[in-house]
């Protein structure tokens, strides 16, 4: 079921009771799924509250919000979605049924009109307290009590649901302290300073979210489908693959899509970040989302509901969410003890002096409840998921997919590059660039029989000699037992004949002949691929391909090492081939691998310092595994995509270059964030047992640090 979100009072960050973090993988979690859409969460915080409030239900197996979507994922042994939604609201927090109305979102007076209303009777409190203290004094009162009912109120709702130390009991707690004591106008403006940072923390929250929000409503939601050559206005949601759909020029794509038209140039940039429309032919396909630039196009259905591209890039932003980072996962579990810790450490300096030397109690009663705001942890425990949230959105700017903080902190170690060739350091789309057959076959039998056995293979090279066979017009036999042999070529039976198309290191020297071999050296030597050609074990000729480096590949190695970061090639190529377009790029290389050998070469690079491992291909996958970061091409298979921790969904390696950077930016940015929040806090902390500062500086130093923790990770987003 999905689910739509309702307007709701905003509410703070999570100040401390943190979630645990060992529950399985929502993947591997057993059970039914339900799906909604959260309202009024401020920060990643937020989402723990309500993960929190849901974890304690019975029969829930596993639970998981993801902040930047606003979506709550339960998986549970039995249908409890009414349980789920009462646990919701009882943490303050709502949930919209699929069938509900949707409501309109509050206008911005009415979000601000508690804060309104509390600075009009802080402001009359005060005109009457230069005129009247006993009157000043009652209406302070009346004002902490008006601005403290909601909070106290949300206090008591997260007790309930589990989360015993929020913002909301701090406070609570701060002003009925301060009203016993008579600090009422400090009171009152705890309260006040505490809605005022509570609306920044809404406004971060929504400035976060805002890329996602785009992203989101890329697809629209209606879409024309052709049926027997009439027009039908449908939901896109009633597509499925197969259905022939028109885009008029401006237009979107509501489902991935193969283009019918002849020609047409589409706007990606939505989703790869390519300034530039990107024209296409027929048969191409076109990611949902994309805008048709200049005509109306027609289209075959490739996706099914929920399938898109933009349906694949919010999944991995809602799974990223659930790796969080190292850091921060320690700042949570800090954030669990330390709350408790200070309010004991207040609850000590309010009774300790007075009982134990005869001090005065209101001045260190009052000096507890000050304490009581500094040690607020609110800035601290979105230090990291403020920076990081912000991190990968600007990464999302890019065409940059990151699974989430913990891959992001592994990509900021990163000192290391390791490339595949073929279709990522190459574009991988070879061309033959020469036949060379032995004497008994001509160029036309030896590029048929390899056509012939090439035959339904996705392999590049496979590829370019089909391209090439399609070219000459040749009609290629039939072939039975094809079978590949990992890392060292394919085979099948041609008109009953054994016919083996192999690299020539993976053959032993007595099966070619000298001249073979003295071409087969010319030709690695100028950089090209070479496969030998055998008939029944005996070689009748060879094929040299050549594939062309990406554009852009020498700019970003070389942009890598000025950021200190060595790119080196791992390839199955022979070494000679491999050789020339290492030194084109001036970058050290591995070559003649099997999958097996990438993965220890990676091991042994690893080891040395933390590495990325860049690929395309399914052969690729356990060496991405096998590095501290594995990172896709777009354009790269199904399994490689599924096992990188990244993703450069535009194919542009520049975009390495800027999600290295992006990654060393945000881990900077956490940095400062600690280093804000824990200092503020500490300054305060001695200028309070000082005596010289007192409440209102204490939220006011609470506050700005969440303020400026937040304002800090937010300069994420204009990273360039």
């Amino acid at each position: 079921m999905k689910l739509r979100p309702v307007a709701a009072d905003k509410h703070s960050c999570e100040c401390g009771d943190a979630c645990e973090t060992t529950q399985p993988a929502i993947e591997h979690a057993e059970g039914e799924r339900f799906s909604w859409l959260v309202s009024g969460m401020d920060c990643a915080a937020c989402a723990r509250k309500v993960e929190n409030a849901v974890r304690k239900l019975d029969g829930v197996n596993h639970v998981q919000v993801a902040f930047a979507t606003e979506k709550l994922t339960v998986v549970a042994r039995s249908d409890i979605r009414e349980q789920v939604e009462k646990a919701v609201q009882q943490a303050g927090y709502r949930l919209q049924g699929e069938n509900a109305p949707t409501q309109v979102s509050p206008s911005r007076l009415q979000e601000n009109l508690a804060l309104i209303l509390l600075i009009v009777m802080m402001s009359i409190s005060w005109l009457l307290e230069q005129f009247n203290h006993p009157f000043g004094q009652a209406a302070f009162i009346v004002t902490t009590l008006v601005g403290l009912w909601p909070i106290a109120r949300q206090s008591l709702r997260l007790m309930r649901s589990g989360s015993w130390f929020a913002i909301e009991t701090l406070m609570s707690v701060a002003a009925i302290g301060a009203l016993f004591i008579g600090a009422t106008a400090e009171a009152a403006m705890v309260l006040l300073l505490f809605l005022v940072g509570e609306r920044l923390e809404g406004w971060a929250a929504s400035r976060a979210r805002r890329g996602v929000s785009a992203l989101m409503a890329l697809k629209p939601d209606t879409a024309t489908r052709i049926v027997n050559g009439e027009r039908q206005s449908v939901m896109a949601q009633q597509l499925r693959p197969g259905d022939t759909i028109e885009v008029p020029a401006g237009g979107r794509l509501p489902a991935d899509g193969r283009l019918l038209s002849p020609f047409a140039s589409f706007d990606e940039s939505a989703l790869t970040g390519e300034s530039l429309p990107v024209e296409h032919i027929t048969g191409d396909r076109i990611p949902a989302g994309a805008t048709s630039v200049d005509r109306l196009v027609t289209l075959e259905v490739v996706s099914k509901p929920g399938e898109s591209a933009i349906d694949r890039i919010l999944t991995l932003i809602e799974e990223a969410e659930e790796r969080r980072a190292p850091i921060e996962r320690f700042i949570d579990r800090f954030s669990r003890i330390y709350t408790p810790a200070i309010m004991l450490v207040a609850l000590l300096v309010a009774i300790v002096p007075p009982l134990m030397v005869g001090a005065a109690w209101l001045p260190w009663i009052y000096k507890g409840l000050t304490l009581l705001l500094i040690g607020c942890p609110c800035a601290l425990v979105i230090s990291t998921p403020a920076a990081i949230t912000s991190g990968l959105a600007a990464a999302t700017r890019y065409g940059a997919l990151i699974k989430g903080g913990a891959a992001l902190e592994q990509l900021a170690s990163v000192q290391q590059v390791a490339f595949d060739k073929t279709g990522t350091l190459t574009l991988g789309l070879p061309n033959v660039t020469g036949l060379y057959p032995l004497p008994g076959t001509d160029e036309a039998t030896l590029l048929t029989l390899s056509a012939a056995v090439e035959q339904g293979s996705t392999h590049p090279l496979a590829q370019a000699i089909l391209r090439e066979a399609q070219a000459r017009r040749l009609t290629l036999p039939a072939t039975s037992a094809q079978r590949a042999l990992a890392g060292k070529g394919i085979e099948a039976l041609v008109n009953g004949q054994s016919v083996r198309l192999s690299s020539p290191d993976k053959l032993p020297d007595m099966q070619l002949d000298e001249a073979l071999q003295a071409e087969i050296l010319r030709r690695e030597e100028r950089g090209e691929t070479v496969i030998v050609v055998l008939r029944e074990s005996l070689a009748i000729g060879a094929i040299a391909l050549r594939d062309t480096l990406r554009e852009d590949a020498r700019e970003a190695v070389a942009a890598l090492r000025e950021l200190g970061v060595q790119g080196v090639m791992l390839t199955g190529d022979n070494p000679r081939a491999a050789a020339t377009i290492a030194g084109e790029l001036k970058m050290d290389f591995r070559a003649s691998l099997l999958p097996e050998d990438k993965v220890n070469a990676v091991i042994a690079l690893n080891q040395r310092a933390p590495l990325a491992m860049v690929g395309d291909g399914i052969n690729d996958a356990p060496a991405m595994k096998a590095a501290t970061i594995g990172i896709a091409m777009g354009s790269g298979t199904d399994v490689a995509l599924e096992t990188a921790d990244a993703a450069l969904t535009h194919n542009r390696l520049g975009g390495l270059v800027q999600m290295i950077s992006l990654a060393r930016a945000t881990r900077a940015n956490i940095r400062q964030n600690i280093a804000l929040a824990l200092g503020l806090k500490a300054i305060f902390l001695v200028t309070t047992l000082l005596g010289i500062t007192g409440l209102w500086l204490a939220v006011l130093a609470d506050t700005g640090a969440t303020v400026l923790v937040t304002a800090n990770a937010l300069r994420l987003l204009r990273q360039k």
